[in-house]
């Protein structure tokens, strides 16, 4: 993983074998930054995708394998009161299989990178997102404190 800030925002190469969710707060971590948004594309091997299911208030995951286009991962990374980062990431990926193409997006938990994978990370300017646990659903939500 390489990155290089120009202007307000943070350009993010990730590169094969290194994991994708792991490489953006990392960064994070090193700038010190402790709420941004981000996007990206890229190419990938393997994803865990979830979807929350609000009866259950739980996630059911599911691992796709092979060679998946990322073609669109959208996210932020906000702190809890204690500095802790934590994401909020989506996904959709293109793949083939039994010789069709297909669709899998959701919640992303990780993907980790088949050749590369490039994203624009842009910190919050002037303030910060925190995080609150909301109890009823087991899930955090931006918090404007």
């Amino acid at each position: 993983m390489d990155y290089k800030k120009i202007g307000n925002a943070y350009y993010i190469r990730v590169d094969c074998d290194d994991e994708v969710i792991a490489s953006i707060l990392e960064v994070c971590r090193k700038e010190s930054i402790p709420s941004a948004t981000f996007t990206g594309i890229g190419g990938c091997k393997d994803a865990e995708l979830q979807i929350f299911i609000p009866k259950t208030g739980e996630f059911e995951t599911e691992k796709i394998e092979g060679m998946l286009e990322l073609v669109s991962l959208n996210g932020n990374v906000v702190s809890d009161d204690n500095g802790q980062l934590f994401h909020h990431t989506h996904a959709l990926f293109t793949f083939k299989k039994n010789g069709q193409h297909g669709i899998a997006g959701g919640h992303l938990k990780s993907t980790t990178v088949l050749y590369t994978t490039e994203i624009e990370l842009r910190p919050t300017v002037g303030g910060f997102i925190g995080r609150k646990f909301d109890p009823e659903t087991k899930t955090g939500f931006w918090s404007f404190t």
